[in-house]
């Protein structure tokens, strides 16, 4: 007995799972980063801690986000460096803005202006690729950090340890409402060759 086949059955085109999966891997940086600044650096308390923990915790990140992009991304060092220095400059403006309180609300402005400036600096490095469109960036990453660090306040971490970053909860989020941005720099690869 022979079975029938389907010709022109229609094929779902899935180019974004690829590019959008391998970026939520990346979510990893948050924690780790984090975690790293925290032994090294000790707790977000003051200036010095803000600013140093934010590069260090910016430096990992950038490097596991630089890994998620995969060969869409701009070049791996520019990533690395405008997600360092967007971080640095973020969390010491927004640790001091909340005077370094941990409370949601303090938390949530932390993240928003931490996920602004990060956003900034990676636009910067998205331009030559995304065109115009890189300025939706740091109103995206502000919204999208300012809900990581409410979903870690909510699932209860111990968010009194004064993190340069919000934990594993939230960082998984911010990774699923940032996904889009692997997912345009493949299309518009695929659209430039």
């Amino acid at each position: 007995m022979s079975h029938p086949t389907l010709t022109g059955a229609p094929t779902v085109q899935r180019s974004w799972v690829r590019p959008a999966a391998r970026w939520m891997v990346s979510f990893l940086g948050f924690p780790l980063g984090g975690y790293a600044s925290f032994l090294l650096v000790g707790p977000v308390d003051g200036p010095v801690a803000a600013l140093v923990g934010g590069l260090l915790t910016g430096a990992v990140l950038g490097a596991a986000q630089a890994w998620g992009l995969g060969a869409v991304r701009p070049p791996a060092l520019r990533w690395i460096a405008a997600t360092a220095l967007g971080l640095m400059v973020g969390l010491g403006i927004g640790a001091t803005v909340v005077g370094y309180a941990t409370t949601p609300t303090a938390l949530v402005v932390q993240g928003a202006l931490s996920g602004l400036a990060v956003g900034v600096a990676q636009a910067l490095a998205l331009a030559p690729r995304l065109g115009r469109v890189a300025l939706v960036w740091p109103a995206v990453l502000g919204i999208a950090w300012a809900t990581g660090w409410a979903v870690t306040s909510a699932f209860g971490v111990q968010v009194a340890d004064q993190f340069t970053v919000f934990g594993s909860s939230g960082a998984l989020v911010v990774a699923a409402l940032t996904a889009v941005l692997p997912v345009a720099l493949s299309r518009t690869t695929r659209s430039a060759s």
